[in-house]
């Protein structure tokens, strides 16, 4: 169907909804039902013919009549579709104020999984161009679901505002982050993960250039870890300990460690290795070198 043919089935969806909303002699209460209806088949279609603006004004209108008839669920879900319009419209900035509505109305509802779930979906949308305003909706799904009291779910979500933190090199609150993270897996005794957490906390530590802390942490959870993580931790620790950037480099080599998720295995590239002990070397003589000319020659009698 052409652009045309679907604007001017929007136009028409619009005058049926401005129509259902007009009082009359024997209509005192207005039809905000079949007004948010046809209100949103029409943004559908002025989306379908690329008249984003148009779609995006209908589901606003949309939205004042489901809030009327305090349909706070399909008001979010039109909320939810401005969202999707940001990308196409390249103003992805104004899905903060949009999903945090979604959000809103969803809690309302009763619905915090929903709630969540919409803020996850607009980070994921955000977060190539808008890393920061993802960071934001991470941290809001992870407050609204620990009021929910799911901690397997707010794991999940803590892991996510953990990984973007490293990816933003924002360390000391990704420390904090992952702290946190690592007591929501011990209430759910997921032990396995625990142990890749602390090695991710050992690096974002090491990268912040705090070797003492970073030994803490391995002396307080390193027995959560693996037996390969244990060794690859502990010869790292020590490599900074003895300032042996060649070891260090290695152990940041390690095949799991690279095989971890992509923030990790990035930020590992990226620690800054300790400098070593650099040897001043003594210029030699010119007397040094015509003894060492005569040793050569002599030979070894």
């Amino acid at each position: 169907m052409s652009a045309a043919k679907k604007i001017a089935e929007a136009e028409e969806l619009v005058r049926q909804a401005e129509k259902s909303l007009k009082l009359s002699l024997l209509k005192w209460v207005p039809d905000y039902d079949s007004a948010a209806d046809e209100y949103s088949k029409a943004a559908t279609a002025y989306r379908i013919a690329k008249s984003f603006d148009k779609s995006k004004d209908c589901l606003l209108k949309a939205i004042d009549a489901y809030k009327n008839n305090k349909s706070w669920f399909h008001a979010a879900k039109c909320y939810e579709q401005i969202i999707l319009l940001t990308k196409e419209t390249d103003k992805l900035h104004e899905a903060e104020e949009y999903a945090n509505k979604a959000a809103n109305l969803y809690q309302q509802h009763g619905s915090p999984e929903a709630a969540a779930s919409a803020l996850d979906k607009a980070a994921k949308l955000v977060e190539h161009k808008h890393p920061d305003i993802a960071l934001r909706f991470y941290q809001h799904a992870l407050e609204v679901i620990m009021i929910e009291d799911s901690v397997r779910q707010a794991a999940e979500y803590a892991s996510k505002v953990s990984r973007i933190l490293v990816k933003l090199r924002m360390y000391e609150e990704a420390t904090n982050a992952l702290k946190k993270e690592i007591a929501l897996n011990q209430q759910t005794e997921s032990y396995g993960q625990i142990g890749r957490l602390v090695v991710a906390l050992v690096m974002v530590q090491l990268a912040r250039g705090d070797s003492v802390e970073a030994e803490k942490t391995f002396r307080e959870w390193g027995n959560c870890c693996e037996p390969e993580e244990v060794s690859t931790l502990q010869t790292l620790l020590q490599a900074f300990d003895d300032e042996d950037p060649e070891l260090a480099a290695r152990m940041l080599a390690s095949p799991f460690i690279r095989h971890m998720d992509v923030e990790y295995a990035i930020l590992s590239k990226n620690i800054p290795l300790p400098q070593g002990i650099q040897v001043e070397k003594k210029p030699s003589t010119s007397v040094e070198n015509e003894n060492n000319d005569a040793e050569d020659e002599g030979g070894l009698c």
